[in-house]
């Protein structure tokens, strides 16, 4: 009769043991992700830039551009995206509409690192642990991202587009709120203007040669600020809020309605790490 009351004891134990609640995996995305919803700046999260760095006559960056469309359709607002048309398979056709090359485009390649192979991305530019350089190959977005995003933002970025169709001017208000203490001696604000659904020709593994009806998403168009960013002089101390404005004049060829504006905070010299990014629509 003990040995029966020990054994259900162990059971009881056992059984108590196995029903333990098990905490459930947060996705670090979860939240607001509606693109047509904004985030107010007091509730933004840790955003993640990611640069893919592609080219017309790449076989194998559409499957780069698809993953990165996934990645964008599980964060939402949390991802944003600019890919850069630089590098040896960047040059256009003969019948190509446009050529995506830019020089800031190209000083990035030069400035975050040559790939060693295509496709390849950068993530908020940095350099993460056991990796050679920047440049990451598409199998290692999702987790870098995901690692990212568990950060807490040391500054949200907030952004104000003022656009008129008539004579097609932008103006742009990003302000910086900084959360805590940025003790970094250089520390830069980026601007970039991208554009979506832009159809024409790119190489794909499906048409063995270039596809017209392709649509190139996310391409870096200008930059309202030097390459790798122009400094910031004001003291980033938590509380304080700096506004800057930059304007441009939109090329006749470019559909503002797919237009983005990308606004982020990096660091400036051997540290090139993205501090907080943030992304609206040209006409919001």
């Amino acid at each position: 009769m003990k040995k029966l009351s020990v054994l259900f004891i162990l059971m009881a134990g056992l059984l108590w043991l196995g029903c333990e609640e098990i905490p459930p995996v947060i996705n670090p995305s979860m939240g607001n992700n509606n693109p047509g919803e904004p985030i107010p700046v007091e509730d933004q999260q840790r955003q993640v830039l990611i640069e893919e760095f592609t080219g017309v006559r790449c076989v194998n960056c559409p499957a780069g551009s698809a993953a990165i469309e996934d990645l964008l359709g599980i964060h939402g607002q949390r991802l944003v995206a600019i890919s850069i048309h630089a590098g040896s398979f960047a040059p256009p056709y003969s019948g190509s509409l446009y050529d995506f090359r830019i020089d800031e485009g190209i000083s990035l390649l030069s400035y975050l690192g040559e790939p060693l192979g295509y496709p390849t991305a950068v993530i908020n530019r940095k350099k993460f642990d056991g990796e050679f350089d920047l440049q990451l190959g598409r199998q290692q977005w999702a987790g870098f991202i995901a690692q990212e995003l568990l950060e807490v933002p040391k500054v949200k970025v907030d952004i104000q587009n003022t656009y008129s169709n008539e004579d097609r001017k932008l103006e742009v208000t990003a302000t910086l709120y900084v959360e805590e203490n940025i003790t970094d001696e250089d520390v830069r604000i980026s601007v970039a203007i991208t554009e979506s659904d832009i159809q024409d020709l790119q190489l794909t593994p499906e048409s063995g040669t270039p596809d017209p009806s392709y649509k190139h998403k996310h391409v870096l168009r200008d930059m309202l600020t030097n390459y790798d960013g122009d400094p910031i002089s004001e003291a980033l101390t938590t509380g304080a809020a700096i506004e800057k404005t930059f304007t441009m004049t939109l090329p006749n060829d470019w559909v503002a309605a797919h237009c983005e504006v990308v606004v982020f905070v990096n660091t400036g010299g051997e540290n090139k790490e993205v501090l907080q990014v943030h992304h609206a629509g040209v006409t919001e």
